[in-house]
């Protein structure tokens, strides 16, 4: 059960943050860089549920995926230990990562196959999800180099579970501007070159 009553301690006033098992570490420790861009990766998917039809599919999977996320950080804050109880560490588990991955083939079998590289645009609410997506990239290549440092006090599906993450950001993205599924435009395609014969010319 959380309960805050208390917004500010001076216990971080040394540049030092506890972790979920007490422990203190700077904060620039890289577990502590890893949970809070996935903080930053929930802001961002908060954004683009602004933009999202409230009650819709859309709306509803990134308002689940905000709870993961919150689960997620939770998971990377506490460093794993060999002997600690499953039932007393809240993880990221693979029944979370299959949610998204059947959200991903769900949303994606109707998309037609791209024939370029996608620019962040659109509708407005495609824009809100590429940024999600892009923060998502950054969570995920933290992580990946704390496993690489810590890899016996850091659970595998942290890492596996942002990957998918990025992944469904990027279909939906295209989902929000596709003309029947979400009422855009379509895709907005990057153009090899397209501006270099127009250089120098303002």
């Amino acid at each position: 059960m959380v309960k805050l009553t208390k917004i500010y301690t001076r216990t971080g006033d040394s540049g030092t943050t506890g972790l979920g098992t007490g422990e203190r570490v700077p904060k620039a420790d890289l577990r502590v860089a890893s949970y809070g861009t996935v903080d930053e990766t929930n802001a961002a998917v908060g954004v683009a549920v602004t933009h999202a039809e409230v009650g819709g599919a859309i709306y509803k999977r990134l308002r689940a995926i905000q709870h993961d996320l919150f689960d997620l950080g939770a998971d990377l804050c506490t460093p794993c230990k060999a002997d600690e109880d499953p039932a007393m560490v809240l993880r990221i588990t693979q029944g979370q990562i299959d949610a998204l991955e059947e959200a991903i083939d769900f949303w994606n079998k109707d998309l037609e196959p791209l024939t370029s590289f996608v620019l962040p645009g659109g509708t407005a609410l495609s824009a809100a999800l590429h940024v999600a997506r892009t923060v998502c990239r950054r969570a995920e290549r933290e992580v990946a180099e704390l496993l690489v440092k810590e890899s016996e006090r850091t659970s595998g599906l942290t890492l596996t579970y942002l990957n998918r993450l990025s992944d469904l950001l990027f279909v939906l993205g295209r989902v929000a501007n596709h003309p029947e599924m979400g009422g855009g435009s379509g895709d907005v395609l990057w153009v090899p070159g397209k501006n270099r014969e127009d250089a120098g010319n303002g």
